[in-house]
């Protein structure tokens, strides 16, 4: 099924000229190709090809019927078209001929219109000539008007005289307009001298208006109409006003007026001036609670007449209680400036500081039950800054500082005089020694900081800060009373005459101050003393008990000074005594609390061996046979008990105290076996770490029966073993210095035996 020759020849010009057709075409002819052989490949499907043959030229026919149809409406709408374009340009055409006779018609009537230009300003003329003429009798009249809207002025019938001025200014402000069109400014010159009096007149009358507005709060009580009065003609004015500046073509003199503006400004300042801006008042405590007091009261009243009254008197727009409520709060911040300025004593601090930050927020005030709910502060911040507030409480706890220095001052004098009393310190019901100093301190630091936590957690926490500082100054400087006391005694000690017992109740109120420090920390969780006042308190405690061990080392002393003796090596009553005067002492410690007399016993115990042991290593005394060391000995053993059951007997128990060095110390004396002695001696060091070379020398020494070489030995062994004190161990014999050994006596340039 190819194409013949003439198909080709009539097809080619087409294809050149629509390529896309050929290719169509060919898709279209592979398309039908590849379809007839799926249908008609098998030889039973052949006797349906002349049916499908028929069918197809049917849909053919079909087909160019239907694109004959639609060509031939193409074709049609085609020429009608064309039949009103044609129509078109033909009345165009027209249109141009007959606009080009009608400009030649302007053109030649030109002349015609200058006549009428001219017959037009001559009826302007004649219009405005005819408005003067109109408006002068009313002109002739002005003087006549101004004295009696004067008289009305003075009468306070103040609508009628504003209703007349506005009628003079509405005639001046039209010549003027007119004048002002023309440009005829010597004429407005004129016009104005004209009606100066016009200015008087509006002086006179906003004169009267700001007075009323200053009587407001008055005049809304007594009588509203007045007032209300006011407000119109200021709402008239501000009408006008808007009215001219919306125009903005011609602006009248004295234009804008802003009577509104006025009216604000007026009434703020009759606020502020009426009790903020009054002579300086007394700044100290009492003279400023009244002041406050007065402000709050005063404020309260005139708000509720503001809500109550004034609101009905003016328009919705002027929010007349808002402006009231920020003039009061902004001139009570700058009032509140003012008075800090001045050297304010703490009360007046305080009170300044509970004022602003409680009070006038309380329901005593701004959030009265009157005034609620259309009053509210809270969008108009705060009545002091946080810097301000800061400052204050700062300022505050310096006065505060001041006032505690001075009271604690005069408690230490009046202590300081106890002491010397002819009289016991006084007891409490379980018969310890105590005075009113702690309950006085912290007595006051605790109202101080209980008083500032009614103002804010800050304040009450800068003077918790304060006053633990002024009690470890307080210490200090009582510590400094006690060492003089302690001077004054040593030269005499009949003076005080209850030295003791006045050491024992300083010993009680200082445990009664470390126990209460920690109850005046504002945050109860938080009960921690801090390392600084607990380091006085210490040092406090120390310099009571080193004075109690001083008065009882004058009284041991004598006792001591017969250690060792041959007297005593015999078997007399010294220790004995000894124990007398410690029994008595611990008699009087007993009127301390039981913590301070067990550490004062355990002090008294380390006191007692160590001067017993300073006795022996002092005055040393050499035994010269076995019989005196077994003596020695002995009576080491002797006052060694009798010691510990003394203390035992007092409640100290046996692991507390250090009389165990004095049978360590017997131990090494009465070893028979001196070889042995550097075993021992190494027992012994590793007990006591604080023992030196020479404490060891001079116990070999008592001993008598030490050769050279032991002594090397042992000597030698201490130098190969170092001690380190542990910690916690309580020194013995470091504090005691041994007397050095003498040296033989040397010819010069000779040798030494």
């Amino acid at each position: 099924m190819g194409m013949s020759a003439e198909d080709e020849r009539a097809a080619s010009p087409r294809d050149e000229e629509w390529p896309e057709a050929e290719k169509a075409e060919k898709l279209a002819r592979g398309a039908a190709l590849k379809w007839a052989s799926g249908v008609f490949y098998r030889p039973e499907k052949l006797e349906g090809l002349g049916h499908y043959r028929r069918r197809e030229t049917q849909r053919n026919s079909s087909i160019q019927s239907r694109l004959k149809s639609t060509v031939q409406s193409y074709l049609e709408g085609v020429s009608a078209g064309l039949e009103q374009l044609r129509s078109a340009a033909q009345e165009v055409q027209s249109v141009c001929q007959d606009l080009g006779a009608a400009r030649w018609a302007l053109l030649d009537s030109a002349d015609h219109f200058q006549g009428l230009q001219q017959m037009r300003e001559l009826m302007e003329e004649h219009v405005q000539l005819a408005s003067v003429v109109q408006v002068l009798p009313q002109i002739f009249s002005v003087h006549e008007v101004f004295s009696h809207i004067l008289q009305l002025l003075h009468g306070q019938h103040l609508l009628e005289a504003h209703v007349e001025l506005m009628m003079v200014e509405q005639l001046r402000d039209d010549i003027l307009s007119q004048l002002h069109l023309r440009g005829l400014s010597s004429a407005q010159a004129t016009v104005l001298s004209y009606f100066s009096g016009l200015q008087d007149l509006n002086e006179s009358l906003a004169k009267q208006l700001w007075d009323i507005v200053g009587s407001s709060l008055r005049l809304v009580r007594e009588d509203p109409v007045l007032f209300v009065t006011a407000v119109r003609i200021i709402e008239r004015e501000e009408k006008i006003d808007d009215a001219l500046l919306l125009e903005a073509t011609f602006l009248p003199p004295g234009r804008p007026k802003g009577w509104r503006q006025k009216f604000y400004q007026v009434l703020q300042d009759t606020i502020t001036g009426a009790r903020f801006h009054a002579p300086r008042m007394d700044a100290e405590g009492p003279g400023l609670a009244k002041h406050l007091a007065a402000l709050q009261k005063d404020i309260v009243s005139e708000l509720c007449v503001v809500k109550d009254l004034m609101v009905q008197c003016v328009p919705a727009h002027y929010n007349i209680l808002s402006v009231c409520t920020a003039t009061y709060h902004q001139a009570l911040t700058s009032h509140l400036q003012e008075i800090l300025r001045e050297d304010l004593d703490k009360q007046g601090l305080f009170l300044l500081l509970e004022w602003a930050l409680h009070v006038y927020h309380s329901p005593e005030m701004m959030a009265h039950p009157d005034l609620l709910p259309e009053v509210d502060v809270s969008a108009l911040g705060p009545l002091m800054s946080s810097e301000l507030v800061d400052q204050t409480e700062r300022r505050y706890v310096i006065k505060v500082k001041a006032s505690v220095f001075e009271w604690m001052q005069r408690t230490l004098e009046v202590e300081f005089k106890e002491w010397f009393r002819e009289e016991e310190p006084e007891t409490d019901h379980q018969g310890f020694f105590q005075s009113a100093l702690p309950a006085i301190v912290m007595q006051m630091l605790n109202e101080n900081i209980q008083v500032a936590s009614l103002i804010t957690d800050s304040l009450q926490q800068k003077i918790y800060n304060m006053a633990l500082e002024e009690l470890e100054a307080f210490l200090g400087r009582l510590r400094e009373a006690l060492v003089q006391c302690g001077k004054e005694h040593q030269q005499d000690r009949a003076v005080p005459k209850y030295y003791i017992s006045h050491l024992l109740a300083v010993l009680n109120n200082n445990l009664a101050l470390s126990n209460s420090v920690s109850s005046l920390h504002p945050d109860t969780a938080c009960r921690e003393v801090p390392a600084s006042l607990q380091a006085a308190l210490d040092r406090m405690q120390k310099k009571a008990i080193q004075l109690l061990l001083e008065e009882l080392l004058l009284d041991l002393q004598p006792l001591c000074l017969q250690l060792p003796s041959r007297k005593w090596l015999s078997g007399s009553q010294l220790v004995g005594s000894m124990c007398e005067v410690i029994d008595k002492y611990a008699k009087d410690f007993s009127r301390v609390r039981k913590p301070l007399f067990t550490l004062l016993l355990a002090e008294s115990e380390l006191l007692v061996a160590n001067q017993y042991l300073r006795a022996l290593l002092q005055r040393k005394m050499v035994c010269k046979s076995r019989e005196e060391r077994g003596q020695l000995c002995h009576r080491l053993l002797q006052d060694a008990m009798q010691l510990r059951e003394l203390f035992c007997g007092l409640g100290l128990e046996r692991s507390q105290q250090s009389l165990e060095a004095v049978f360590a110390l017997r131990e090494l004396i009465c070893l028979k076996d001196p070889a042995l002695l550097s075993l021992e001696v190494l027992g012994f060091v590793n007990k006591y770490p604080d023992v030196s070379d020479e404490h060891v020398s001079t116990l070999l020494d008592i001993r008598g029966d030490v050769s050279k070489e032991v002594r090397h030995v042992v000597l030698e062994m201490m130098a190969q073993h170092p001690q380190l004190l542990p910690e916690g161990y309580r020194p013995i014999f470091s504090t005691i210095l041994v007397p050095v050994p003498e040296l033989p006596f040397c010819l010069r340039k000779g040798k030494c035996a």
